[in-house]
């Protein structure tokens, strides 16, 4: 049986203060979570009933131990995980201010495990089977990985859904326009993009929500979701249809995490066939319950949780 979704890209550990509103210098504990956003989106997945794996790359080292352990937790087929020797697993600590101040800080050096996948090491007949497949731009920024990426996509050639996650992360890149020819290419193979304002930018060179939604429609994908913050999420497809829908009242926590558990919840709501409003109330619900928790991964909600959300209008 294939897999209703597989993603590829970052894993790690994260190490949240458990001290909110208090300066890394003067934080005294921290608490150890499974971490890396396409891990986290094939958690969230998981968590809503759905067969989900990823591809990714851990160091041979307690850490890396660590995450298989979790992963099996959670339900995520692991078999495509492996170690590279020499590198060290990536670490990455945040502070905790909200309502909306979430910094973090990557331990990736020399260089992160997960940027060394090799197309030659893909199962690419499990990728093109996979009823969703989803990639980040960070996967783009170094290489074996870039062209492993590519390789993924250009093999699946936009069988099923295709999800190219942007995922833009300065500190991975040089600048914007070392980015955007490889973006440009990975959006030539998928059929949904998903990014906030700074990374359609990236993508496109446009920051309008419809002007970047229309321009990554003209780049090839099926779906466009632009994400736009405290003014909601606008989900825009090739056939005309359009949903723009506010973001759900939270009182947030760690804001860190929200945008995975939308990506599970929208993969999910996707293979059920929803119509594009419920897609997205259902998607900014699965974030909203993130945001309102510490942690990210173990915080991912059931199908229960968001049908009371998007029932209440609210995070209780």
């Amino acid at each position: 049986m294939g897999y209703d979704l597989i993603t590829m890209g970052r894993i790690g550990v994260d190490l949240y203060p458990l001290q909110t509103g208090v300066p890394l210098p003067q934080v005294t504990s921290f608490g150890k979570f499974l971490g890396g956003s396409a891990t986290n989106v094939a958690v969230a997945a998981s968590r809503l009933g759905r067969r989900t794996a990823v591809i990714t790359r851990t160091g041979d080292d307690p850490f890396g131990t660590y995450l298989h352990e979790a992963l099996q937790g959670f339900g995520v087929d692991d078999r495509w995980v492996t170690p590279v020797p020499g590198l060290p697993t990536p670490v990455t600590f945040c502070e905790v201010f909200p309502p909306d101040d979430f910094p973090l800080y990557f331990y990736r050096r020399p260089k992160a495990p997960d940027l060394e996948i090799d197309a030659h090491e893909l199962d690419l007949d499990a990728i093109r089977e996979a009823s969703v497949f989803w990639v980040t731009g960070t996967g783009l920024s170094e290489e074996p990985s870039r062209t492993a990426t590519l390789a993924a996509l250009a093999h699946r050639d936009k069988a099923g859904l295709t999800v190219f996650d942007l995922d833009w992360r300065p500190m991975f890149w040089k600048d914007p326009e070392a980015a955007r020819p490889f973006y440009a290419e990975a959006l030539k193979h998928t059929t949904v993009a998903v990014g906030n304002l700074d990374e359609v930018e990236v993508a496109t060179g446009v920051r309008t929500p419809r002007e970047a939604a229309q321009a990554l429609l003209d780049a090839g994908v099926e779906l466009a979701v632009v994400k736009q913050g405290p003014k909601g999420v606008l989900a825009v497809d090739s056939k005309g249809n359009e949903a723009e829908v506010p973001p759900l009242p939270v009182n947030v926590l760690n804001g860190l995490g929200a945008g995975d558990a939308f990506g599970g919840s929208l993969c999910h709501g996707l293979l059920a066939g929803w119509d594009l409003e419920k897609i997205m109330r259902h998607a900014n619900a699965a974030g909203a319950i993130v945001a309102s928790r510490l942690e990210c991964s173990s915080a991912m909600p059931t199908v229960t949780e968001i049908e009371d959300a998007v029932a209440a209008g609210a995070v209780k």
